[in-house]
């Protein structure tokens, strides 16, 4: 495939091409992509050992795996490869999972939390090993993902640092000082830095695992819905539009997508649909305000997700619905976004914007494993879908071929009736009522930063004052003499000199930060102590930068 890069595709490939935009959406990915060539649809009787149906990255994967081992294998694909949410995410390639790391250990554990972690850090790891093994072009990977709070909340922070580092996730803790030096927003306190993660582009890595997939024996057949499957008998039988299939294997790989087959499977995730915006070119002010180049998220919601593409366009997703929505509504509420917490990018101009729609399960894990024998499920990987599709894929290649029970690791997060309609209203209430919530919450917090930093200027402000009237008033020795004209042994014995008076009140200031004092009691500090002495406490009872940084 022909590498393209972005400067030149811009110019050369419209982003309005209508047959690209019907299948992909309006979007910066479908601008973007590689030169790819046309799968054809399935028009002759096949035999083979797997029949995979679906061509997102779950389905890409489990084809290439298999075909690897030596196994003839068939990918059925009803559009075109990566045409739903595979080839229209924000490209973050995290560790973890969609659900909660201490909600797992309630579930399952720690061991079997840790194990499960591993997992998909390892479905993170094959994705990177894939584009530079494959050298895939135009996939553009930029390391890391910073996890952003904008809640000053240190406790909870410290506590969620340390259990990844339990996890074996390899993070480093960021005091507000430093991503305030990166993202220049005053909404963000302190982050996260997932050192392992990626931001890429999903579509193009997709093409490129097609591709392999294809080298290594797989075919894939485009514009080929499989229209139903008889699961009975060792040889399993699938109907398409123009031909039949035989397979011993059958693995299902889709999301909400697979209800004309499998109904009941669809039914067992809540559709959310996230909408992606791309601005126009910004300059040299992008890179002012955000000198970050991995993934950026600011929410637990699919809220406020972003990152620099293109070298000077900022893509952002977020206001997801349970009901898909024309995704050009939420251009002004994105740029708003945006405008909120970047005001120096000032009004900017939006070139693509795009939706993709999510299978989020109950559970918030994957649904991985066999529903019978020969008839295997990879399913509902919404909300870290790039490192667990790849994950899945691989637990379902080996579990065919060499007869892997890893898989078997998933078997506590069963197929759940989502709630149909009913459960659909309740997860769009469950994203308002957070996002009001967490909107409230950082209010607070920026007023109380506000109000700690109000009470050390005046404290600052009433140390200065002190100390300009204490120069003022005359001072008498008994011999006569003037304070113009103070003894040098009385000076050291019972007053500090100008400079360390000076120097006292700056260590009042940081220790009235430390203690995070409120406004009132801060400006009324007692002084009845020595001030060289409130100075020593103040290098002694310093916190851990980051506790100390959320204090501030």
């Amino acid at each position: 495939m022909k590498a393209l890069h972005s400067s030149k595709m811009l110019q050369s490939k419209s982003h309005r091409n209508g047959a690209v935009s019907e299948i992909y959406g309006d979007s910066w990915y479908a601008a973007t992509m590689v030169d790819t060539p046309r799968r054809p649809a399935l028009y002759s009787d096949l035999d083979v050992d797997v029949c995979v149906i679906g061509g997102g990255l779950a389905g890409l994967t489990t084809a290439r795996e298999v075909a690897r081992r030596g196994w003839s294998v068939v990918l059925l694909e009803a559009s075109r490869l990566a045409a739903n949410a595979s080839g229209r995410n924000t490209g973050f390639v995290l560790p973890g999972f969609g659900a909660d790391a201490d909600k797992l250990i309630a579930r399952v554990g720690f061991e079997r939390t840790k194990g499960l972690w591993t997992l998909a850090q390892a479905g993170l790891d094959y994705v990177r090993d894939t584009i530079a093994s494959e050298q895939a072009p135009s996939v553009d990977p930029q390391d890391g993902w910073l996890y952003v709070s904008k809640k000053g909340n240190s406790d909870e922070f410290v506590n969620y640092v340390a259990l990844l580092g339990e996890l074996g996730c390899e993070i480093e803790s960021w005091p507000t000082e430093r991503v305030r030096s990166v993202l220049r927003s005053e909404r963000y306190f302190y982050a996260i830095n997932y050192l392992r993660a990626l931001a890429i582009h999903p579509l193009n890595y997709a093409l490129a695992l097609a591709a392999a997939a294809e080298r290594d024996g797989a075919r894939i057949f485009e514009n080929t819905p499989a229209l139903s499957i008889d699961p009975s008998g060792v040889r399993k039988r699938i109907v398409t539009p123009a031909a039949r299939l035989r397979a011993n294997h059958v693995v299902l790989c889709g999301n909400v997508q697979l209800k004309s087959l499998m109904p009941r499977l669809a039914a067992t995730m809540v559709p959310m649909t996230t909408y992606v915006i791309t601005t126009a070119p910004l300059g040299d002010r992008l890179t002012e305000a955000i000198g970050y180049r991995g993934g950026v998220s600011d929410s637990d919601l699919a809220d406020n997700h972003y990152r620099i593409v293109g070298g000077e366009r900022l893509m952002l997703s977020g206001r997801a619905t349970a009901w898909p929505r024309n995704p050009r509504r939420y251009i002004g509420a994105l740029k708003t976004d945006i405008k909120k917490t970047y005001p120096q990018l000032g009004d900017v101009d939006v070139d693509y914007a795009w939706s993709g729609t999510l299978g989020i399960t109950v559970h918030r894990m994957p649904q991985i494993g066999e529903l019978g024998p020969g008839v295997w499920l990879a399913s509902g990987f919404g909300g870290h879908g790039m490192n667990t599709t790849a994950m899945g894929g691989n637990l379902i290649a080996q579990a065919i071929v060499e007869g892997d029970q890893t898989w078997r690791q998933f078997t506590p997060f069963e197929l759940v009736w989502a709630g149909g309609v009913f459960g659909r209203a309740a997860a769009q209430t469950r994203v308002w009522v957070k996002r009001l919530r967490d909107a409230v919450e950082e209010r607070r917090a920026r007023a109380r930063e506000a109000a700690h930093r109000l009470a050390r200027e005046a404290e600052l402000v009433q140390a200065a004052q002190e100390e300009a009237q204490q120069q003022q008033e005359p001072q008498w020795s008994e011999q006569g003499q003037s304070a113009q004209e103070p003894d040098a042994a009385a000076t050291l014995d019972n007053e500090p000199t100008t400079a360390v008076r000076a120097e006292a009140d700056h260590g009042d200031a940081v220790v009235a930060q430390a203690e995070t004092a409120e406004p009132s009691g801060a400006v009324g500090m007692e002084r009845g102590a020595p001030r060289r002495r409130r100075r020593k406490r103040a290098q002694t009872t310093a916190e851990p930068a980051v506790e100390h940084d959320a204090e501030a």
